[in-house]
């Protein structure tokens, strides 16, 4: 499997900034692991309280146990400010993915370009 491949697939499907690191793109790699960790962090933490806050209600008995209310419960359950920094954060992550892809894909493309033995077995260099 190409390197550049190998690296895009790893930022895809573990986390963003694992494909920069297997390339050897330690700051940028660092880098991306940190703000996709803390935007990640933050919308958990987020939907966290919120489900928290739901739970205290229904305990509560301030709403019923009933599936259609506790529904209502959940959507209207984020106010103006809240669901913008929970978006935010949702945001910020995607970007890091799709960024992570790309960007490791297109270093490995390059550290191909530079020295064809990286590519792995089975694979043509370019």
């Amino acid at each position: 499997m190409k390197k550049s491949s190998k690296a895009a697939l790893l930022s895809a499907l573990i986390f963003p900034g694992v494909g920069h690191l297997v390339l050897r793109q330690y700051l940028r790699g660092s880098a991306l692991v940190l703000v996709a960790f803390a935007a990640f962090s933050v919308a958990v933490d987020r939907a966290y309280q919120r489900a928290l806050t739901v739970v205290d209600r229904i305990l509560a008995g301030d709403v019923p146990t009933d599936t259609g209310a506790i529904a209502d419960m959940v959507s209207n359950s984020t106010s103006g400010a809240d669901s913008v920094i929970d978006n935010a954060a949702v945001i910020v992550l995607v970007a890091c993915w799709l960024f992570g892809i790309i960007d490791s894909h297109r270093l490995g493309a390059a550290q191909e370009r530079q020295d064809p033995s990286m590519t792995g077995p089975g694979s043509r260099p370019r």
